[in-house]
């Protein structure tokens, strides 16, 4: 354990990169975080390596420009995109964003909200708040499952507590059903949603323009089947990048950094990276002894057979697709704001990794089991 004079200066830290993720929105953040970790991997690769930062444990056992930077206080997902989250949905409560988003406006979550400095402050509050959340969550509590994604989806919570959205919202018809979104069915307007109606649907808005009655995550990713199958490839495709290069977070970063062209308006663009994740840590987890960042390709390929690799990793591709299916229909389309669905799934696979560790299974040293 670090001193605790370090923790709260990190989480200043924190508090500065969840204001410029505000500022530049959750998504932007995210991808640019993509980008981050792509540049880390690359160098780890290299064996350019330095460690973590005092008070700053690398999450899942990253070390370098990873742990530092993609995935640290300063820009980690948990500080800059957790706070872009709670900022977008501080600014749609305030009135303050109104970017004839789809949804609520607190679900846009690719919209950068600029200079406000309120809404910067919320967004740097939230980053620090998600920093705490994970440094208890990694080093006070060992919990076993990734401390980011968990602190991502606490924080979520969080803000709608905190701002007086309903925690999941008003269920119509059944919790997992999105066909009242295929018929175009809409809500009622001011006096459905959150508290008195203030920025919600108005009176006069015509029946196109309401709020859908449930809101799918990404609308053209939302099929059980369709994203069963895109699991799977690209949980194949994250297995093999890690199966070459031993990073087990390559795939990840560049699945995350691809939403860059998400945020630009590309229409049908896949979000992928909860299926990449646990396919690339499944692969490192197969290898005998528990290796960490020490581990190079040419013990990945003596030590995993190839058909093991694709196998697995299309299994934790399809799971984690499914899962993060789940989350949406769960936590999101029903709600108000946006609560990660693919956070939420990376817990949960990352937590079956922990699981099958604490099984005897294998023994891997990227996902904390508390043991």
């Amino acid at each position: 354990m670090v001193e605790l004079t370090t923790v709260l200066l990190l989480a200043l830290v924190a508090f500065a990169g969840g204001a410029f993720g505000a500022s530049l929105g959750a998504l932007p953040a995210f991808a640019f975080t993509g980008l981050v970790i792509i540049v880390g991997e690359v160098v780890n690769i290299g064996r350019d390596v330095t460690t973590a930062a005092a008070g700053d444990p690398g999450a899942l056992g990253t070390y370098g420009i990873t742990a530092n930077v993609g995935l640290g206080a300063g820009f980690g997902p948990h500080v800059a995109f957790a706070g872009g989250v709670a900022a977008a949905a501080y600014a749609a409560r305030r009135g303050k964003l109104n970017a004839g988003f789809d949804y609520h406006e607190a679900k846009n979550i690719t919209h950068s909200l600029g200079t406000d400095a309120d809404v910067l402050a919320v967004g740097g509050a939230f980053g620090a708040v998600g920093y705490l959340v994970y440094y208890l969550s990694l080093e006070a509590l060992v919990l076993p499952f990734d401390p980011v994604a968990f602190s991502i989806v606490v924080t979520a919570f969080l803000h709608r507590i905190a701002f007086g959205y309903p925690l999941v919202g008003d269920v119509r018809g059944g919790l997992l059903d999105m066909s009242p979104f295929e018929r175009g069915e809409r809500r009622e307007p001011v006096t459905d949603g959150v508290g008195t109606g203030e920025g919600l649907d108005p009176a006069e808005k015509t029946a196109t323009e309401r709020r859908f009655v449930v809101e799918p995550w990404l609308p053209h990713q939302y099929r059980w089947r369709d994203v069963a199958v895109l699991g799977a490839v690209v949980g194949v495709f994250s297995a093999y990048i890690a199966y070459v290069t031993a990073s087990p977070f390559l795939g990840f970063g560049i699945t995350a950094a691809s939403l860059v062209f998400l945020s630009l308006g590309m229409e049908e663009f896949p979000v992928t990276h909860h299926m990449a994740l646990p396919a690339g840590l499944l692969v490192v987890a197969l290898v005998p002894g528990a290796p960490g960042p020490e581990l190079t390709a040419a013990a990945v390929q003596s030590a995993v057979p190839l058909w093991m690799v694709v196998a697995g990793g299309a299994a934790l591709g399809l799971v984690g697709g499914l899962l993060g299916e789940l989350s949406q229909r769960v936590l999101y389309a029903h709600a108000d704001t946006h609560l990660d669905p693919p956070a939420a799934s990376i817990v949960l696979t990352t937590f079956l990794i922990a699981l099958l560790d604490i099984a005897g299974l294998f023994s891997q040293a990227f996902v904390p089991t508390g043991l």
